[in-house]
């Protein structure tokens, strides 16, 4: 984690990222900021499917849903398909057209606000999806 960090554009230490990783209620943790999960997730898109220039993306300020599930979806290779099987294994439903209108411009009239469910269940699903092809 701490490499996908430095791909992202600036490293963090150790101490920093085992207060991120602590459960919410621990003594030692600590909220990730926007900034520094955007730089994670523009490191874990680089390390997966490689620089898109030379240059390190600038990393967002204020993440919505939106963007963190988007990103995500780039850094995985994941296909509509893959989402929704994903969120299927969850026992979480969503079509396609749902789906797309998550990743859609903020400003495009069909964009929808992804919730804090639809987040959260896409990241369990995804911990037993991973966790199912290792086994």
């Amino acid at each position: 984690m701490l490499d996908i960090f430095k791909l992202g554009g600036k490293g963090v230490s150790k101490a920093d990222l085992i207060t991120w990783l602590a459960r919410e209620g621990e003594a030692d943790f600590v909220l990730c900021e926007d900034e520094k999960l955007a730089r994670f997730l523009n490191g874990l898109i680089i390390k997966n499917r490689g620089p898109k220039s030379d240059e390190v993306p600038e990393p967002e300020t204020r993440l919505s849903n939106n963007m963190v599930f988007r990103k995500l979806k780039i850094a995985l290779n994941l296909q509509a398909d893959d989402l929704i099987e994903i969120l299927k294994l969850n026992e979480f439903t969503l079509s396609k057209h749902e789906l797309s209108a998550l990743f859609r411009r903020p400003d495009h009239k069909n964009y929808r606000e992804c919730l804090d469910q639809v987040l959260r269940n896409f990241l369990d699903g995804m911990e037993k999806y991973y966790r199912k092809k290792k086994a």
